[in-house]
């Protein structure tokens, strides 16, 4: 009865407007009070806490307007907080996009049924264009299979009886009938989901720029506003230091900085998703990077073959050829290059298959053929290689005798040597990390070409992430790749660039998306958020100098709260005019000087 009594008096003794404007600043207020509770939990006392007490202030010494004023401040900057920071879309969205929800099981007839109900050893049919709902081994029909988001090699393989598919490939022209090997749930693609999904869940973050220069800001003004409250005996001091104290060059001349960034990394062709990017970036010190299609083409040629036991070149790449059509490994796509370049036609294939240890394996022409590695041969066989040569290598057996050693260059971007130099010199980068799902020796190898001296090959998405988090909680990580195997490895590190639009999945995780597979782009990136640091530095801080200033004459009576509030909107102006500065036209953004001719694919002919 108490509490409504006083809620009558005092709606008794208020004017209409204040009502409203009681009542509006109230519901402003909430979402305030809330955010500062949780804060206040973690002991962090950002601007928000000045913001609310400013309020609170207004309300409690009947200051209506002045309250009306500072809530139209502070919405205004988180509303132009949260569009600054809006995803465009959600990366587990994109990727339940993807995936099939149903399967045809072959039967007596083919029915469709949910990829839940898959158990081991059912038969399916994937139609052309599907997407492979889960891991299992071809049982009949040949064609091939895009595997490229879940490999990061840009190549379609080629599928035949025995030969393995993954979830999450995209099938070719050709219908294909499979036999589960496991469940949707243990499948490869639902593992990368699972993967991504944790990584999203223990994405490292990043306190806002506001609230670290708010650490210290805030004690200071409420220090002066309660000691002019003491000195002078007048509260509307202590309300007008607040008022004018109301940091909101801090929570709207940043967020329009960042607008300004977003804007002119869209005129660079780079999609900033996530603009803490733009901050995070300087203080990453290790750069970690994948191989192919971030510092390579993609695109590894073939540069020689060495004949053994008699056998002619051409008939080495011809059976060869016939069999790497039935393989996912990198090499394979040079191999058939060249046997088209030299119009080889290619053989008849049986019972292909490539188990991890055996090497490439099948039925070519009544011989037996293996694609293989000189470290899976006999020591007999071994003792009778020629020596090592630079590059990369295969060896062809045929009936399980040596026919030939065929060697490869996967070639490096002009720019990729370059490029890691400059950010070590130029950029806060002090390691560089190659990090490959490719077999170690061949990264080893290509990390020693370009000046890499800590590679790390043979890493799965699952090893690539649980990499990333031991690097990350060491120092703060960069990580630049293309492909989706690289979308949880994204996830994990303190910031994620995409290089190319190879996968959407990517896309979604990285904080920033490079649309074309150009280096000098990333050192663009970089610049962008060095430019918007200087520029939102010099909004806040400044912006701060002169709300100090405005605290020092409310402090003395000079300024009463009215009269605060408009000078805290001309220090608001004027640090939102300097944040503007940042969406204006500008020349070259990146002092990197890319080689000349480096373009979206190598110079040379394979």
């Amino acid at each position: 009865m108490a509490a409504a009594g006083g809620v009558w008096f005092l709606l008794d003794n208020l004017r209409v407007v204040d009502i409203v404007l009681c009542a509006a600043i109230a519901g402003a207020s909430v979402p305030l009070l809330i955010s500062l509770a949780q804060q206040l939990i973690k002991r962090n006392f950002s601007v928000d806490f000045l913001a609310l007490l400013s309020i609170v202030t207004a309300l409690i010494l009947r200051q209506y307007w002045v309250g009306a004023i500072l809530v139209l401040m502070i919405s205004g900057g988180k509303a132009l907080e949260g569009y600054a920071t809006a995803r465009a879309n959600s990366v587990l969205g994109a990727l339940a996009k993807r995936m099939p929800q149903t399967a045809h099981r072959v039967g007596e007839v083919v029915t469709d049924i949910s990829i839940d109900s898959i158990v081991v050893d059912d038969q399916l049919i994937v139609y052309p264009h599907e997407i492979c709902p889960v891991d299992g081994v071809v049982v009949s029909g040949s064609g091939s299979m895009d595997e490229s988001y879940l490999t990061g090699e840009p190549f379609q393989i080629a599928k035949a009886p025995g030969t393995a598919v993954l979830s999450g490939s995209i099938n070719g022209n050709a219908a294909l009938t499979i036999r589960a090997t496991k469940v949707a749930t243990d499948s490869r693609y639902a593992k990368i989901v699972e993967v991504l999904h944790a990584s999203e869940q223990n994405r490292p973050q990043i306190q806002r720029m506001g609230d670290r220069l708010g650490s210290w800001y805030t004690p200071i003004a409420i220090a002066v506003a309660l000691l002019s409250w003491w000195l002078g005996g007048d509260s509307t001091r202590f309300l007008a230091v607040l008022v004018i104290a109301t940091p909101c060059p801090l929570l709207i001349s940043i967020p329009v900085a960042i607008i300004g960034a977003i804007s002119v990394g869209a005129r660079f062709g780079i999609i900033i998703k996530d603009p803490s990017i733009l901050e995070k970036m300087e203080t990453c010190h290790v750069l970690i990077v994948d191989k192919t299609g971030t510092l390579t083409y993609g695109k590894p040629s073939l540069t020689g073959v060495d004949c053994l036991g008699g056998m002619s070149e051409e008939t080495a790449l011809k059976y060869a050829a016939s069999l790497e059509r039935y393989s996912k490994h990198p090499l394979a796509g040079a191999v058939l290059a060249a046997a088209e370049a030299r119009h080889l036609p290619l053989l008849e294939v049986k019972e292909a298959s490539e188990a991890p240890g055996a090497g490439l394996l099948g039925h070519v022409e009544g011989h037996l053929v293996t694609v293989t590695g000189r470290g899976k041969l006999p020591a007999n066989l071994a003792a009778a290689m020629p020596p090592i040569a630079p590059g990369l290598e295969c060896v062809l057996l045929l009936d399980g005798e040596l026919g030939g050693v065929f060697h490869f260059q996967d070639e490096p971007r002009q720019e990729s040597k370059p490029f890691l130099q400059h950010v070590g010199t130029n950029h806060s980068i002090d390691k560089v990390i190659l990090l490959s799902g490719d077999r170690p020796a061949e990264v080893a190898l290509f990390a020693a070409g370009i000046g890499i001296t800590e590679p790390h090959g043979g890493k799965s998405p699952e090893q690539k992430v649980e990499f990333v988090r031991e690097m990350t909680a060491k120092a703060n990580t960069l990580y630049l790749g293309d492909g989706i195997n690289d979308a949880p490895a994204m996830m994990a590190a303190t910031a994620g660039i995409a290089l190319g639009v190879n996968s959407d999945i990517t896309s979604e995780a990285a904080g920033a998306v490079i649309l074309q597979s150009s280096l000098k782009s990333v050192d663009e990136l970089m610049h962008i958020g060095r430019r918007l640091r200087g520029i939102a530095l010099t909004s806040a801080i400044g912006g701060m100098g002169l709300s100090l200033i405005g605290m020092g004459a409310a402090a003395f009576g000079l300024i009463n709260p009215i009269q605060g509030a408009i000078a805290q909107e001309a220090i608001d102006l004027l640090s939102i005019l300097n944040s503007l500065r940042m969406a204006l036209p500008v020349g070259s953004l990146s002092d990197f000087q890319a080689p000349a001719g480096d373009g979206a694919g190598p110079q040379t002919d394979s």
